[in-house]
């Protein structure tokens, strides 16, 4: 078996008979792999916490032909989201980023640009940005950084649409226009073509999205304690992730307490 090393970020874990966990976990230079970490639920595992939800790692591992699972050797952490997993929210935030990527990430298919994507947001999450707020929290950032996600996952698997056109009528929306969106529809939608039952996302949250699109996210406008126009691009989001993975993200319901 030819030994491999990777960087890596781990998605989730799942008990496997007595002392054994199955790992999820995204490899830089192989993709999305599950793997057998022999031994990592005993008590003096070489594994430490290298295990823990989204820990930023260097992974070890034995993988193969034709297993669908790769054997873990050993990791070493890179960085954790331990001290931060005593707040609720950030922990659904986490559940969220691994839940999102397990659907969108196929198995063994390389994509550094969302590898890189989930660095920014847990780093930002973390750490913040120069010249935000001093009382600023890694709860408090939540929703910014959940926006920025989901906006860049859906642009990157392929689904997002114009945020400036009308998708039924193709006219230009002005920047301070309402526009409005429903599971029939493509694209976003002008007043006059909107369709009955529809959301409303907000002109605060286009502009939002505008930004996220051409700045990274540590250099984003502070916008105060304001969180509904970041939400309100993040329900339309969920409703593209849910629209293209054909089933409803668990963790999408937690996230509106945010």
């Amino acid at each position: 078996m030819p030994a491999r090393e990777s960087e890596a970020l781990v998605l989730r874990t799942y008990p496997f008979q007595e002392a054994d966990l199955v790992v999820s976990f995204i490899a830089r230079d192989q993709g999305r792999l599950r793997g057998l970490a022999r031994g990592a639920r005993r008590l003096k595992s070489r594994f430490g916490a290298g295990l823990e939800r989204l820990a930023h790692v260097r992974m070890f591992y034995f993988q193969r032909e034709n297993r669908e699972l790769v054997n873990l050797d050993s990791c070493e952490l890179i960085s954790s989201q331990f001290d931060a997993l005593s707040d609720y929210y950030i922990g659904v935030a986490l559940d969220f980023l691994a839940e999102v990527s397990e659907q969108l990430l196929p198995e063994h298919e390389p994509n550094d640009r969302y590898f890189l994507l989930l660095l920014l947001v847990l780093d930002y999450i973390r750490n913040g940005a120069p010249g935000e707020d001093a009382a600023a929290t890694p709860a408090s950032r939540l929703p910014a950084a959940l926006a920025y996600f989901a906006l860049w996952a859906v642009r990157l698997g392929g689904w997002l649409p114009d945020l400036t056109c009308c998708v039924s009528c193709g006219v230009s929306m002005p920047a301070g226009e309402r526009a409005y969106y429903a599971r029939s529809l493509p694209g976003l939608a002008c007043g006059r073509c909107r369709p009955e039952g529809a959301w409303t996302l907000t002109p605060e949250s286009r502009a939002i999205a505008e930004e996220m699109l051409h700045a990274s996210l540590r250099k984003l406008a502070p916008r105060g304690g304001d969180r509904r126009p970041a939400a309100d691009l993040r329900q339309f989001l969920l409703q593209r992730l849910e629209e293209h993975f054909e089933r409803k993200l668990v963790t999408a319901p937690l996230l509106s307490e945010l």
